[in-house]
């Protein structure tokens, strides 16, 4: 009587839209029609319970694929207030909003303020939907009709979903797809997990439905336009229980049944109960690299490696030293980025890395590996981005025993080289227009000039190095997100730093077409993307993997959100072509979180630099 009294005075301020069916409710689109009004005669039967609310199926389907036949009903205590359970067909009333926690994020439909009209039945059967058996495969390229066509386009945040609302295709667009199960009890079959669980245990997971971008570890990898949307995230368990934390990339679950949902700009599941493991990639890690130095300019190693904030204290200091050991077979010339000054993040003056360095190439030695020596040059302090107090730069490590630094004449923080009559550099190593307002708070590219040493010291052969870590994508939205196409963060400041870069090497290649150049790092960007795009064409530089033919499927580094993806990025000049070989050594993304000793990983090149 209490919960009809409740109902009578709503309907009394609010007027009512009656017989309103859960598809009538959701429409066709991302926000309800009915959004802000009070309804009532809604039924549904609980197929879920959570914390916060329920998820009702309509008892009244319109078959129709783009809109969902459930929807969430929000209230902490509706369900326990009117004791209701999983298979109780019911008729409630409430108001139709659209929720979400920031104004990046999609809209989620709800019925909120709910009120218990009428307890139809009981223990009536809540069947899952089987994912790409009682629906559609999941579109396996194109998140959104608003992106331009790439999820990547430039230039970003042109609209809004919030504001365009277009009609749904759920078998063209992957937000579509998600959001038209919005609410839905569904069952992924014989998932696969395609990233480590992030801090809250969540999971991106594929089921056996078609993908594409499957890479030999069964994960998903970026491609050129592909982004794969037909991944989806699994959240918190509904019973309370935890996602195990120790899941890995290509790691076959058990089948996951629980309801469709949008928060913190994803569409996830979340699951009835945590994620079960049923088997795991073998081996464990990849074998080392099978490239090996020469010892000549005919076969010299070239290692590139992002050391994710390496100090003097950093406890994954001894582990890198092993990894460049024991995996990269110690490269003549390594390209470090991440390297932090000599106490690391506390926040003063100190800006040298000498110390880092120096222990770094200790430890090497104590792992079997042969002496370094090092050369960089310190940024200004808090200048170069990075944790504070941190001042990340770029470094080399070279064997002085057969590389060397032509004629070396270090330049200052602020000195910007310049190519000289020769070619040669101005400062060797020197940074590239350090004061440019492109590089604020962006690590600077050090470029070297280096020559090796044959038979009894003599030079046999020169080449020049550009060590780069352009500037990150903070403040990029998320892939799921309401700005389409997404925000890639820091798009503009990569394009400008990709063009001062690429006109750099241009004037030494204008110089000698002959010149071997290589410029490697942590470009932070993908190499269909502007920046990159723009990078090659200017440069006049090749992309290594694509030189030495390795498969799209296989061009990762990196792990995030729900695909592997290459932001480590070598690129070579002409006559370095011939013979070039590359590998990318995936000891990062292939391990747990808990084994991870850096969150990317390494590659190496062996590459003829005879003159």
């Amino acid at each position: 009587m209490a919960s009809l009294v409740r109902f009578l005075s709503l309907a009394a301020s609010v007027a009512v839209s009656s017989a309103v069916t859960i598809a009538e409710i959701n429409g066709n689109k991302f926000l309800s029609p009915y959004n802000g009004q009070t309804v009532s005669n809604v039924t549904g039967i609980v197929t879920a319970k959570g914390p916060d609310g329920i998820w009702i199926r309509s008892t009244k389907p319109d078959r129709d694929a783009r809109t969902s036949e459930s929807i969430y009903v929000f209230g902490s205590k509706f369900a326990s207030t009117n004791n209701l359970t999983v298979g109780d067909a019911i008729s409630i009333g409430g108001k139709i909003s659209e929720y979400r926690s920031s104004k990046d994020y999609v809209y989620l439909t709800e019925l909120a303020s709910p009120v218990l009209e009428e307890r139809l039945s009981s223990g009536n059967a809540a069947k899952p939907l089987v994912v790409g058996k009682d629906t559609s495969n999941p579109p396996t390229q194109q998140f959104s009709s608003l992106d331009s066509g790439f999820v990547f386009a430039v230039p970003n945040n042109v609209s809004l979903i919030s504001v365009a609302n277009p009609v749904l295709d759920p078998k063209n667009y992957g937000m579509d797809f998600w959001e038209s199960l919005s609410g839905e009890l569904v069952t992924v079959r014989k998932p696969t997990a395609v990233n480590k669980p992030n801090n809250f245990g969540d999971t991106w997971v594929i089921g056996d439905w078609k993908v594409t971008g499957r890479n030999g570890r069964d994960g998903l990898t970026q491609v050129d336009k592909d982004a794969n949307p037909e991944t989806i995230i699994i959240g918190s368990p509904l019973d309370g229980s935890k996602n195990p934390a120790t899941t890995k990339l290509g790691d076959d679950l058990e089948d996951i049944t629980g309801v469709v949902t949008q928060a913190f700009g994803f569409y996830r599941i979340l699951p009835t109960t945590a994620i079960k493991v049923k088997k795991s990639e073998k081996p464990a890690l990849p074998s080392a690299t099978k490239l090996k130095s020469d010892g000549k300019c005919g076969g010299i190693t070239f290692g590139a490696y992002n050391v994710e904030n390496l100090s003097p204290t950093s406890s994954h200091l001894p582990a890198v030293a092993e990894q460049i050991v024991d995996y990269l077979r110690s490269p003549d010339v390594i390209f470090l980025q991440e390297v932090q000054d000599n106490n690391g993040e506390t926040n003063d003056a100190v800006v040298t890395a000498n110390l880092t360095l120096t222990m770094l190439a200790s430890a090497i030695v104590a792992a079997g590996g042969p002496q370094y020596a090092f050369t960089e040059v310190d940024p200004v302090d808090d200048k170069d981005g990075g944790a504070p107090g941190g001042n990340i730069r770029v470094a080399y490590f070279y064997r002085p025993s057969l590389v060397r630094l032509y004629k070396p004449n270090p330049g200052g923080s602020l000195d910007a080289n310049e190519v000289l009559p020769g070619p040669t550099l101005k400062y060797n190593p020197g940074r590239i227009d350090p004061t440019n307002e492109a590089w604020t708070a962006s690590r600077k590219p050090l470029v070297a000039q280096w020559e090796v040493l044959g038979k009894k010291g003599k030079p046999e052969g020169t080449f020049y190095t550009v060590n780069v870590h352009f500037g990150s994508k903070g403040g990029s939205s998320s892939i799921q997100g309401d700005a389409r196409p997404p925000v890639n963060g820091g798009v503009e400041d990569r394009q400008a730093q990709a063009e001062l870069t690429a006109n750099f090497v241009k004037d030494i290649l204008t110089q000698d077409k002959n010149a071997h150049v290589i410029t490697a790092g942590d470009y932070n960007e993908f190499i269909a993307v502007a920046p990159l795009t723009s990078y090659v064409s200017i440069s006049g530089l090749n992309d290594l993997d694509a030189v030495v033919g390795i498969k799209p499927v296989e061009r990762y580094t990196y792990l995030f959100d729900m695909q592997a993806q290459q932001l480590d990025h070598m690129f070579i000049s002409d006559s370095l072509k011939k013979g070039a070989k590359y590998e990318h050594v995936h000891i990062s993304t292939w391990v747990d979180r808990a084994s991870q000793i850096s969150d990317h990983d390494p590659s190496v090149a062996k590459l003829d630099v005879c003159s």
